[in-house]
């Protein structure tokens, strides 16, 4: 039985698997010790840093749904110089790649945040969560206009020589137009798809579940539309694509990487199963042993249609 390689580049990063735990679900990677080892991650992507500390929203904040769950944190995080003074320097130690994933509420706090983690050792790509509303277009979603993508993927450009990777939303009418506008202004990859917007009602009382009203949905509910993303825009671009979207088992990252994605992210798995993405990344491993194929990549975007 042959020993894989499970080795993937994603534009000039590399990465020893193609599965990394996934931004909002695994804290600053540091709360998972316990379950894992790190170093058998193919990365790690930090929960989204801003600017200055955000608290969040109020509860309620999430909410079980049927093969998945809402929520509505509200992108609660230390800070981007909280998470560089107080996280990074013990992600160091750690032999994985730590990716920082990045939002504002106007282009310049992206810049911000973009240009202090350009100057940190220890980063080795930034992951921009364009589905953030743009305060200074009147709430307008980055990630929502192909334009306003542009323009904000532009900017932080010019702000880091760091890998760049484009979190796109699926929350657009045809997301190969997002994906071709990241592409455009210099994204190193795209990441698909982040949340579906959903609510959940709570009927005695007839109002909202979350305090928030609407949330993310996430989970193996939305496996099937992620896929299906994933499959367009590989024939939209030629920058990698990191798939995500209810991922829980190494047969279910398998979809994504056949669709087209050369890694894949794990996430609401993560509450469930901590360990889960270094399990998906052994099952895959003996998945491909067994049919004796040598890479992972020889198996990416290998669909047939007809």
């Amino acid at each position: 039985m042959v020993k894989p390689d499970l080795a993937v580049t994603l534009g000039p990063l590399a990465l020893r698997n193609p599965v990394l735990a996934a931004s909002g679900t695994f804290g600053y990677g540091l709360e998972f010790q316990p379950f894992l080892e790190l170093a058998e991650l193919g990365g790690l992507v930090t929960k989204g840093l801003s600017p200055r500390p955000r608290r969040g929203n109020p509860p309620e904040r999430i909410v079980e749904t049927p093969a998945g769950m809402l929520n509505a944190i509200g992108l609660q995080n230390v800070g981007v110089d909280a998470f560089l003074r107080d996280k990074l320097p013990k992600l160091r130690a750690f032999d994985t790649a730590v990716v920082a994933n990045v939002f504002g509420e106007t282009e310049a706090e992206y810049v911000e945040v973009c240009a202090k983690l350009d100057a940190a050792p220890g980063i080795a790509a930034i992951e921009l969560n364009v589905s953030c509303p743009n305060t200074e277009c009147g709430g307008m979603i980055f990630g929502n206009d192909p334009a306003s993508l542009a323009a904000i993927t532009r900017a932080c450009r010019r702000a880091t020589k760091l890998p760049m990777w484009v979190k796109l939303s699926p929350n657009v009418t045809d997301i190969r137009e997002t994906a071709r506008a990241a592409e455009g202004e210099g994204a190193d990859a795209v990441t698909l798809v982040n949340t579906f917007v959903g609510m959940a009602v709570d009927v005695e009382r007839r109002r909202p579940v979350l305090a928030n009203v609407s949330g993310g949905l996430s989970g193996p509910a939305i496996r099937p539309l992620a896929v299906w993303m994933t499959w367009q825009v590989r024939g939209a671009v030629k920058i990698p694509i990191v798939g995500m979207g209810g991922i829980m088992t190494a047969r279910d990252a398998l979809e994504f990487l056949i669709a087209g994605a050369s890694a894949v992210q794990t996430g609401t798995v993560n509450f469930v199963t901590p360990s889960s993405a270094v399990n998906v990344a052994r099952d895959l491993a003996s998945w491909l042993a067994q049919r004796e194929i040598k890479t992972v990549r020889e198996i990416v975007g290998t669909m047939r249609t007809a």
